[in-house]
């Protein structure tokens, strides 16, 4: 009984298996999101915080996701892995995974906490929060607080995507529903009412974060498919291993984003300072507000195109690992139709509404400067917005196939060859400019090379069903 429990993934029709596991997973990816957006859109508009605040978000920001890159990788990774071994009816091996993962991220985030903790100082600097003096000192009450629940977010972040594999996608959208939404909540009484400022921005995240964690655990001790026993959370190397490979592409395509976005935060700072507008200490702080409120924009559209493809990973991996590879092509087909149609969406909004977007994060409170160069930024920095949707789409898929290689290829070339190199680069000849043109050029010619391998996925991928399961290299 236990072991055809998943079979409707191999059985059931593609578009509704989609719809089931991808919009929870898009909805759980979003709230994700709104943590830091929600809390930006208060500090914005907060006259006593405003783009110091704004500046503050966008340098801790990054930190956060360095969180997030190893919570990933090891909740991806168990994901992937559950999925294939659920497919080749190999239940004790992905009990098993299940295990140590929660060994791993309870290790991981412990440790974490605390350098970020000891380190606050350079880290911070690391990352443009010298920008000016009242930037770094609200970026350090910020930091602060939001390192104090890393164990938590990265707990939840992690049990996500087990919590999908265990074939409740529902209820991973649930827990980080209620997190979210008491974050949203508390954010206006912390900020506005007590007068907290960063440090109740913080507050509020970190106070929803731990109701996630704390579903998460509820749900790891009430699981339906792969309850783990208690010999299963001893590690074992070769278990352990084989989801940390499959979870590398998820890590590198964080960790990536952040290095991309050190760079940028130091070349918009270095440039930004002998530019004839923001050189001046009143307006420093603006092109790096701006530039953390464009991307916190990228990351909602990004999350509803992570989570159709990150949804689609137990249904990839069972059939990957049962052999319907025809299945998994007819899925790969409908998964970069509908990336391509949210990337043309975005990109229609980004184009139109630059100044309704820039409203939303306290232009009223600010300089002209501020509001010109957002919109100029939005305009930019998002004008290859399909490519950049299909890119990630096919970094994700890959993933779930169990070709870790060419993902974490692909994935590492977007992010630090192209992200960090033009990041670098462009400014040099373009100045602030050249920040904003590093991410179009950089979805461009990332597509090339994704293009090149979406064709040979497909000669890959045979209708029909294979004789024999398909490994992917998770024995």
């Amino acid at each position: 009984m236990e072991k055809n429990a998943n079979a409707f993934l191999g059985e059931e029709r593609v578009s509704r298996l989609m719809m089931k596991y991808a919009v929870p997973c898009i909805i759980s990816l979003l709230v994700g999101a709104l943590y830091n957006i929600v809390d930006q859109i208060f500090i914005a508009n907060a006259a006593y915080l405003g783009s110091y605040g704004n500046a503050a978000n966008t340098v801790v920001f990054p930190l956060t996701v360095i969180a997030l890159a190893v919570a990933v990788m090891i909740g991806d990774g168990c994901c992937a892995f559950v999925s294939l071994k659920l497919g080749m009816n190999e239940t004790d091996k992905a009990r098993k995974s299940v295990g140590n993962s929660v060994v791993m991220i309870v290790v991981s985030s412990i440790v974490l906490c605390a350098l970020y903790l000891i380190f606050s100082d350079p880290i911070i600097s690391m990352f443009g929060g010298t920008v000016n003096d009242e930037t770094f000192r609200h970026s350090k009450e910020y930091f602060f607080y939001i390192s104090l629940g890393i164990p938590f977010y990265m707990f939840g972040q992690a049990m996500n995507p087990v919590i999908r594999a265990d074939g409740s996608p529902k209820f991973a959208m649930i827990s980080t529903l209620a997190g979210a939404e008491l974050n949203i909540i508390l954010d206006p009484i912390f900020i506005f009412v007590f007068q907290w400022g960063m440090m109740g921005a913080a507050l509020a995240t970190v106070i929803g974060q731990v109701i996630t964690a704390a579903l998460a655990v509820w749900y790891l001790c009430n699981m339906k498919l792969v309850r783990p026993k208690k010999e299963d959370f001893r590690i074992s190397s070769s278990v352990s291993g084989k989801t940390l490979t499959l979870g590398i592409t998820s890590f590198l395509s964080q960790i990536s984003l952040v290095a991309a976005m050190a760079a940028i935060n130091n070349m918009i700072r270095q440039y930004g300072a002998i530019d004839p507008i923001f050189g001046q200490e009143q307006y420093a702080q603006i092109p790096m507000a701006v530039v953390g409120i464009v991307m916190k924009f990228f990351q909602i559209v990004i999350s509803i195109v992570v989570g159709m493809a990150a949804g689609c990973i137990p249904i990839v991996g069972f059939n990957m690992g049962a052999g319907l590879t025809g299945r998994v092509r007819e899925l790969f087909t409908k998964l970069l139709l509908a990336e391509g149609i949210v990337g043309a969406a975005a990109l229609i909004i980004v184009e139109l509404f630059p100044q309704q977007l820039i409203n939303i994060f306290g232009a009223a409170n600010e300089s002209v400067y501020y509001t010109d160069f957002a919109i100029h930024a939005f305009r930019i920095y998002l004008c290859m917005m399909i490519f950049a949707c299909v890119n990630k789409a096919c970094f994700i898929f890959l993933q779930a196939m169990g070709k870790t290689l060419e993902s974490t290829v692909l994935s590492m070339v977007r992010e630090i060859v192209f992200g960090v190199g033009f990041a670098m680069l462009f400014p040099v000849f373009f100045g602030l400019d050249g920040v904003l043109y590093s991410m179009p050029v950089s979805d461009i010619l990332t597509f090339l090379i994704a293009l090149f391998l979406i064709i040979k996925t497909y000669r890959s991928l045979p209708g029909g069903k294979l004789r024999t399961p398909v490994r992917a290299d998770v024995s």
